[in-house]
């Protein structure tokens, strides 16, 4: 039990740490992506004024018939979804946060895919 608490204490730091570095605005707002075991949820803020302009995650009823889960998969469906609705809400450059989570994997998948479809990062 003791070591569950020293992971989340480490992770609660990076996600501190990084938070100090990239910081949002309304031109050029903060996109941070999280994981859960079951689903992805993603989001454009703008820490200036404090709301969330835009969110997708995997429960979206938009995305319902594809069958989205935690996996590389969904993330790179799910990174295209959100390009395509920031689009829509004009938001052409982001910062990313990746929530203290290495880049590789789920959250590289996810960043590429938005990448390709047109976001700048």
């Amino acid at each position: 039990m003791k070591s569950l608490k020293h992971k989340l204490t480490l992770r609660q730091k990076r996600i501190w740490r990084i938070r100090k570095k990239v910081v949002g605005t309304a031109e050029r707002p903060r996109l941070c992506v999280s994981f859960t075991n079951k689903h992805i949820y993603a989001q454009a803020i703008d820490d200036a004024s404090g709301k969330t302009l835009i969110s997708v995650s995997s429960m979206n009823k938009d995305l319902k018939g594809e069958n989205l889960s935690a996996n590389r998969d969904s993330a790179t469906k799910l990174g295209k979804a959100f390009a395509e609705k920031a689009k829509g809400a004009d938001i052409t450059k982001v910062v990313f946060d990746r929530h203290g989570r290495p880049y590789h994997g789920r959250v590289k998948d996810f960043a590429e895919a938005v990448r390709e479809a047109g976001l700048e990062f």
